[in-house]
């Protein structure tokens, strides 16, 4: 399991300022749950930093730690949200998946963090419902 605590971080070089930082990572592999195939994307993180920044290494790092898990799309996208979010603390945060085709779709999936829903208890999902016959 992605262990948020591999993320390193420096102090923002001018925390009086917003500026947009935006760091792509196209090389993201995680596991389809319910068909162990492999899924790949690109991973596009947009934020406006408040105190610290990411340090890019260990963001790549923390990418490639989800190489092997069986997670959907949608909680991949959001699980890095919400994990860079809490680390972070920025005064904005986007990430945005786009998912490679698989099955004649392509996905794209879009989180804005924010700091009251990360404080909120997590829900486990359930999981996929069957079409009845």
């Amino acid at each position: 399991m992605p262990d948020p605590k591999i993320l390193e971080f420096f102090p923002n070089p001018a925390p009086a300022r917003d500026f947009v930082i935006e760091h792509t990572h196209h090389e993201f592999t995680s596991v389809c749950p319910m068909t162990g195939h492999p899924d790949f994307a690109t991973i596009t993180l947009r934020y406006v930093a408040d105190r610290r920044c990411v340090e890019l290494k260990s963001l790549k790092l923390y990418f490639h730690a989800f190489r092997n898990e069986g997670i959907f799309f949608e909680a991949v996208t959001n699980r890095i949200c919400d994990d860079l979010g809490r680390a972070l603390e920025p005064r904005q945060l986007t990430v945005i998946s786009h998912w490679k085709a698989r099955g004649g779709f392509t996905s794209v999936v879009t989180a804005d963090w924010s700091p009251a829903r990360s404080k909120a208890p997590r829900r486990k999902a359930k999981g996929p419902r069957k079409a009845r016959a």
